[in-house]
């Protein structure tokens, strides 16, 4: 099967140093524009060099070399710079780059976890090899968080005692390539006591849910970033739709992209939502209504039981 997100979705590679090539997804891209004259904005992050119109839209530029610990970009390179425009988890941001190489097109099955050897840089989520040159793949939500931190009333969700009595029994399996977004999704559910199990990608995930329904106790939710090396998200929402044992599971795709693309698609291959990160109490709600669904079956059978 080929993945919804393979089908349009290349990487647009990058240099933030005069030799290593970084890379994000064309889905978090809408445009890419030569350097232009900024504003400054007082107060701002220290990696926020300014602010440029774009199309209407006052956006923030961010020095993506200084963001992630490399050399800060000189004003006297500006001239030969491009700025990423990118729409990600709700908010237009602009990444200010040394130079764009090319999109390539990207088959996420053979984008790997970065080596040990890269050290503990936590900004990537995966590395790739294009033309045989190693290419570093962002973790764009941990750097957003860095400068935009999510803020606390959207980190922990507020739940009643009913709710929450229904959520606990649900067998819940969280699935997501980025640290940041595993930590969240964790003290998000940990604030409110909520049982569940992590994955880093789509590959471990779908053997835990096969594991599991063999075990007899399949996943009744299942939470899952789009894009992730190996099997992305969509792939997963499609894997488990066909896969009869795992098929019940109420499906929520979490994703930092900002796209109604991203919402047709997982509608598509099977999820019940999309939702874009990071709201607890939405996601929370999401899942209450997953768990309201589980119940309502299983009340069902069983009054057809008795009868």
């Amino acid at each position: 099967m080929k993945s919804k997100a393979n089908e349009s979705q290349g990487m647009l590679l990058f240099r933030l140093s005069a030799t290593q090539i970084f890379a994000i997804g064309t889905l978090k891209v809408r445009e890419i524009v030569p350097f232009c004259p900024l504003t400054a904005l007082p107060g701002s992050h220290q990696t926020v060099v300014g602010t440029a119109n774009m199309r209407g839209i006052t956006t923030p530029v961010i020095d993506m070399a200084k963001a992630i610990g490399y050399q800060p970009i000189d004003k006297s390179e500006y001239k030969n710079c491009f700025i990423i425009i990118t729409d990600c988890q709700r908010r237009v941001v602009g990444f200010l780059v040394r130079g764009i190489e090319k999109i390539s097109e990207c088959d996420w099955h053979n984008i790997t976890p970065p080596p040990e050897t890269l050290g503990t840089r936590a900004f990537l989520t995966g590395v790739m090899n294009v033309e045989n040159k190693l290419v570093q793949l962002l973790d764009v939500e941990l750097v957003m968080s860095k400068i935009f931190p999510v803020p606390e009333d959207k980190l922990h969700p507020i739940l009643a005692d009913v709710d929450r009595e229904k959520l606990k029994p649900m067998h819940i399996l969280l699935v997501d390539d980025s640290s940041l977004a595993r930590r969240q999704l964790s003290e998000a559910l940990d604030s409110i006591n909520i049982p569940y199990v992590v994955s880093t990608n789509g590959i471990d995930a779908l053997e835990k849910l096969k594991i599991s329904a063999r075990d007899g106790r399949p996943f009744d939710i299942v939470v899952s970033d789009i894009e992730m090396p190996g099997i992305d998200g969509y792939e997963l929402a499609f894997e488990i739709r066909s896969n009869e044992p795992l098929s019940e599971a109420y499906l929520i795709l979490h994703t930092s992209l900002s796209s109604e693309i991203s919402v047709d698609r997982a509608h598509q291959v099977g999820a019940h939502e999309a939702l874009t990160k990071f709201d607890a109490n939405e996601l929370v709600n999401a899942m209450l209504r997953g768990a309201n669904l589980k119940l309502e079956g299983e009340n069902v059978r069983l009054e057809g039981a008795v009868e």
